[in-house]
């Protein structure tokens, strides 16, 4: 056991908090989140007390500033989830863009071979295992004599009401650690599961009693298409004069789910940072003729329906909250990375290092 020495965590590029909260559901103790970007540093410290909020830049910050954030005894454990949008199949970057985000996870890496954490996490997109960067990352801690498991996992599979797919690895200094196999007896969570609760609103209204859960509003256009979309259908099924010209070319035969509705007893698609528009993806609500609302997407994406995003819900941007929301790790599978480590920091004799 690893009881006689405290166990605490440093969550780099924690965003909104998705992966710390669920670390912290699992029982580790989160001492700090570090990431870039402002907009994330009220829904992280507001949800996560006492874990704080460090405005940083990873490609920058010194090994010793994260170094400091652990007690000297300390397990130590450093997890992430750099940006994924240059590996993601949903998005095509600017070779620029691509290059400085590809350096995030090099510079993790770095991070790690001065800090050396006892126990390290990364969490990405499935694409990224294809890239050099990924086996440079692992070739690296290999050296540093961790035992490395990495796997694609789709959350569905893990009681998560999405057919998401992600990569995660875990690493260890103290001895082999690997995920669990899903339970194939338990049910997957279904849309219903996660929203069916939910007040009924309009396209563009908002429920009195929560500010988020709010949608955006139709064009006359995509009113009449939302009317005539049967939930996990596509626009094939839209009379001919309600579909898009681009869909009538064939290079746009390949996008059937765009403009789709999900499904009430199936899990939700991947959540994307543009879920909240009904035409980016199948991301119309199954029976309100609408797309789904910034608090139905943090919920598919299992944040606590308490959870607070912005201080005055007035003031919310859909761009802004559907980026923040649809990048994090969902929580519930930061709480199954979280028991994994748990778990495997109890078979550990006292001491080991």
């Amino acid at each position: 056991m690893t009881q006689s020495r405290p166990t605490q965590v440093v969550d780099l590029f924690c965003g909104v908090g998705g992966l710390t909260r669920g670390l912290l559901d699992a029982g580790l103790n989160v001492v700090a989140g570090l990431d870039l970007d402002l907009n994330c540093r009220y829904a992280y410290e507001t949800n996560n007390a006492p874990s704080r909020f460090i405005h940083a830049d990873v490609n920058l910050i010194h090994a010793d500033s994260i170094s400091s954030l652990y007690a000297e005894d300390a397990v130590k454990i450093l997890v992430g989830c750099a940006p994924c949008q240059p590996f993601s199949k949903y998005t095509k970057k600017s070779s620029k863009t691509a290059d400085a985000q590809w350096a995030l996870v090099s510079s993790f890496r770095k991070l790690i071979q001065q800090i050396k954490p006892d126990v390290v996490s990364m969490e990405n997109v499935p694409e990224l295992i294809h890239h050099g960067v990924f086996s440079q990352f692992v070739r690296s801690l290999k050296r540093l004599n961790y035992e490395v498991s990495f796997r694609v996992m789709n959350c569905a599979d893990y009681g998560m009401p999405q057919e998401r797919e992600r990569l995660v690895l875990l690493a260890s200094r103290l001895g082999p650690i690997a995920f669990p196999e899903p339970d194939p007896k338990v049910s997957k969570k279904t849309v219903r599961d996660a929203i069916g609760h939910l007040a009924s609103i309009r396209a563009g209204g908002v429920a009195k009693n929560d500010g988020l859960h709010k949608s955006c509003k139709l064009s006359e256009l995509n009113a009449v298409r939302i009317r005539k979309s049967k939930p996990g259908g596509t626009w094939r099924d839209w009379p001919v004069e309600l579909r898009a010209q681009c869909h009538m070319r064939k290079s746009g035969q390949t996008y059937p789910s765009v403009y789709g509705r999900m499904q009430w007893d199936k899990p939700s698609p991947t959540i994307t940072t543009q879920y909240f528009g009904y035409g980016n993806g199948r991301f119309g609500h199954p029976q309100q003729h609408r797309a789904i609302s910034i608090r139905e997407g943090a919920l598919l994406q299992t944040f606590p329906e308490s959870y607070r995003f912005v201080q005055d819900p007035a003031d919310m941007k859909y761009a802004t909250l559907g980026r923040l929301i649809g990048n994090a790790v969902p929580v519930d599978l930061g709480k199954v990375i979280g028991t994994t480590i748990q778990a495997h920091l109890g078979q550990i004799k006292p001491h080991s290092k």
